[in-house]
């Protein structure tokens, strides 16, 4: 009877799992703030995505470790650069069984650790951002991405990589904005993730975690510029965010269950202080239940295969 009247339905095809690939690994590379999380070489990664997909996960969201980093996050946009790679080689593998999407954002491949190029001042310089994500959009989808994830928080960003994909053929890739990222302290163990290089903070171009009209002032720009859904991001401490957002957003909406949100709920329960899957399974129904039609989370293909 509970299962009948349950006013939340949480299922595989609303789960995508974010994912890592390291150029030069050999080997899975486990990181350890995020307990069964890795690096995944590009053999491995085919495999876990194939593993995923069978699962029922809705999508999978790649993340690219190059080797060597420049200031202008020139690895983004190399053909050759291991993210590129890597969407090649799922897209080759698993076809259109599943929506491969990808990481529109430099701050992996700077030296620097920002999300976008800098200015003589080492402020970053918006506009000249701008066109090496729609340089990078391009790439992407040239290399089989289906959605692109542009999430460093520029202005236009989204406006300047429709355009970009519309000139160059591509106008079936979809965008997803994440058009409220928010400053947050949760990001330390997706950093070691990525190996990022970042030194200070972000605060000049992420939302401040008090703003929450801002942020629908965000997804407004984003869906005029072409978004074809938005995304929140962290999700549990901006559950009300992500509500509000569900109540005006005319496209679907998404939330990322973070790095730091995933570390936590592992490190509770590997003392011994909660029931890992029950955890696991309520925080991701809370998120379904504030409004997100998706969810990027680690969990995506565990989850999956417990739910019915």
């Amino acid at each position: 009877m509970r299962r009948l009247v349950s006013e939340t339905t949480l299922r595989p095809r609303q789960l995508i799992l974010p994912m890592f690939v390291a150029e030069g690994a050999t080997q899975p590379r486990p990181i350890a703030s995020m307990p069964g999380v890795v690096q995944h070489t590009r053999e491995s990664l085919r495999k876990a995505a194939v593993d995923a997909v069978r699962a029922g996960v809705g999508g999978l969201m790649i993340f690219g470790v190059p080797q060597t980093r420049d200031a202008v996050g020139s690895g983004a946009t190399d053909e050759n650069g291991i993210l590129n790679v890597a969407l090649r080689d799922l897209r080759a593998e698993l076809g259109d069984d599943t929506v491969l999407m990808a990481d529109t954002c430099l701050d992996e491949f700077t030296d620097h650790g920002h999300c976008g190029v800098l200015d003589a001042d080492g402020g970053v310089d918006n506009d000249a951002t701008l066109k090496v994500y729609a340089e990078m959009g391009v790439a992407q989808a040239e290399a089989g991405a289906h959605m692109l994830g542009p999430s460093g928080m520029m202005d236009g960003q989204v406006g300047a990589i429709r355009e970009a994909l519309d000139d160059a053929g591509h106008q079936d890739t979809a965008i997803l904005a994440y058009s409220a990222k928010y400053a947050s302290a949760f990001y330390g163990p997706f950093r070691e993730a990525v190996d990022s290089q970042l030194k200070g903070d972000r605060k000049t171009y992420q939302q401040d975690p008090g703003n929450a009209r801002e942020a629908l002032r965000e997804i407004e720009l984003d869906v005029n510029e072409g978004a074809d859904a938005v995304m929140i991001k962290p999700a549990l401490a901006y559950l009300d965010v992500l509500r509000a957002a569900a109540e005006v957003s005319p496209v679907p909406v998404a939330a990322y269950n973070i790095s730091g949100e995933y570390a936590m709920v592992e490190a509770a329960a590997a003392n011994g202080w909660l029931d890992r899957e029950r955890t696991i399974v309520e925080v991701l129904t809370s998120i379904r239940r504030a409004g997100a039609d998706m969810i990027l989370t680690y969990w995506a293909a565990e989850a999956a295969a417990w739910l019915d």
